[in-house]
C-alpha cells in the first residue's frame, strides 16, 4: 500500500490529494515552529523575570520560565496560517469555525498569561472562560442536546458551558508536573485528529488538532523532565479550550447523559483527575476552588516514590489506553486504532529520546 492510499484509508486524504498533505504540513509546521521558537522565549522570559518561583507546591527548585503557551499558540497560528497557502478546498470551507476557535483561544491565552505574571481573582478568569465558550455557542459550535425531536437551547448551552469550561480547568490542573500536561494533550489531540480524519464535515477540526499536536510535541522537547521551561496557565488553557471545542465538532448530539461517555473518554484522566479533587476537597471542608495543593493524581504517584518520569509516562500510558478504547467506542475500526497508537507511541518516543539525550549532553 502506497502512502496515498494508507492516508486515505485513514480518512486524511481527498480525491485531489491537497486535504491530507496540508494536515501533514500543519503538523510538521507547528511542530518544528514550537520546538525552535521557545529557546529564544525561555531566554527572554528570564531576562524580564517571566517565570514561577520554587514555593512548597511547587516541584521546581530555581526559578522555571512559565511563557511556553507563548510558543505553542504562535506554532498553531503559524501552522495554520501557512496551511492556508496550500489552498486545501475543505480549510476554505471552515475557515469560520477555524477562525472562531482560535479567537476564543487567544482570550485565554492573554488572560493566562496575565494571571501567569501578575495574577488574576478566579472570578476573572471563570468569566473569560464562559466569554470563550459563549463565543463557540453563538458561532454553533455547541453539544446538542435533543430532548425528543427538537433542540434543547438552554440545556445545550449549559451543557456546552460545562463542557468547555471544565475541561480548560481540568487540562490547566493537570500541568503540575514536567511533561504531564503536554503528553496528555498530544496523545488527546491525535486521537481525536484520527477520528474527525474519517469525516470531510469535521475539517475544522482536524487541522486545528494537527496543528495542536504538533506544538505539543514540539513543546514536549524542551518540557520532559528535566524541563527548561513550562506552559503556564496561558498555554493550559490554550490546550484545554482547543480540545474541547475540537472534541464537539462535527455536530456532537446528546440525547441522554450517556451519550457524552464516548467522547469524554478521550479527557477521561483530566476529568478524573480534577472530579476527584473536588470531592475530596468537598469533604474534607475545604473550598475547591482554593489555592492549588499538592492533591492531584500525578502528587500521589510521586509520594509513592515514583520519579517525575515514571509518574508522566504512566499517566501517558493511561491516557492512551483510555483514547483507544474512547476512538473503539466512536466506531473506528482496528486499523485505524492501531496506526494511530504506533503512531503517538512513536512521535513521544523520539522526542524523549531526544530530551534525554540533551540532558546528558548538558543542554
Amino acid at each position: 500500500m502506497n502512502l496515498y492510499r494508507l492516508l486515505q484509508s485513514l480518512g486524511i486524504a481527498n480525491p485531489g490529494g491537497t486535504g491530507w498533505l496540508a494536515v501533514i504540513f500543519t503538523f510538521v509546521v507547528a511542530w518544528v515552529t514550537t520546538y525552535r521558537f521557545i529557546p529564544a522565549v525561555r531566554s527572554f522570559a528570564l531576562r524580564v523575570g517571566w517565570a514561577d518561583q520554587p514555593n512548597a507546591r511547587r516541584l521546581n527548585h530555581e526559578p522555571l520560565p512559565n511563557a511556553g503557551g507563548l510558543a505553542i499558540y504562535a506554532g498553531v497560528v503559524a501552522a495554520l496560517i501557512l496551511a492556508t497557502f496550500l489552498r486545501p478546498i475543505v480549510l476554505e470551507n471552515v475557515l469560520a469555525e477555524v477562525l472562531t476557535i482560535l479567537l476564543g483561544g487567544s482570550m485565554l491565552v492573554l488572560v493566562g498569561f496575565i494571571d501567569d505574571q501578575y495574577g488574576l481573582p478566579p472570578y476573572i478568569r471563570l468569566l473569560a472562560q464562559i466569554l470563550a465558550s459563549m463565543l463557540l455557542i453563538a458561532n454553533g459550535i455547541q453539544i446538542q442536546v435533543t430532548l425528543g425531536t427538537p433542540i434543547d437551547p438552554l440545556l445545550s448551552t449549559l451543557i456546552t458551558l460545562l463542557w468547555v469550561v471544565g475541561i480548560t480547568n481540568a487540562i490547566n490542573l493537570m500541568d503540575g508536573m514536567d511533561g504531564l500536561a503536554g503528553g496528555i494533550s498530544f496523545i488527546t489531540a491525535m486521537s481525536l485528529l484520527a477520528v474527525s480524519a474519517q469525516f470531510e464535515s469535521r475539517a475544522a477540526a482536524t487541522f486545528l488538532l494537527a496543528a495542536l499536536g504538533g506544538a505539543a510535541l514540539g513543546f514536549l522537547r524542551h518540557n520532559f523532565h528535566p524541563s527548561h521551561i513550562i506552559m503556564g496557565d496561558a498555554g493550559a488553557y490554550f490546550f484545554g479550550y482547543v480540545l474541547a471545542a475540537a472534541s464537539i465538532l462535527g455536530n456532537l448530539k446528546v440525547n441522554t447523559v450517556f451519550a457524552i461517555v464516548p467522547t469524554a473518554l478521550f479527557l477521561l484522566l483530566p476529568v478524573l483527575d480534577t472530579t476527584q479533587v473536588f470531592v475530596r476537597r468537598l469533604m474534607a471542608g475545604k473550598n475547591p476552588l482554593s489555592t492549588p495543593g499538592k492533591d492531584h493524581l500525578h502528587h500521589r504517584l510521586l509520594a509513592l516514590g515514583l520519579s517525575q518520569r515514571r509518574t508522566a509516562l504512566t499517566l501517558w500510558v493511561v491516557t492512551l489506553i483510555s483514547n483507544l478504547v474512547a476512538m473503539r467506542f466512536k466506531g473506528m475500526n482496528m486499523a485505524v486504532i492501531i496506526t494511530t497508537a504506533i503512531a503517538i507511541v512513536l512521535f513521544l518516543s523520539f522526542t524523549v529520546w531526544q530530551r534525554i539525550r540533551a540532558v546528558l549532553k548538558g543542554a
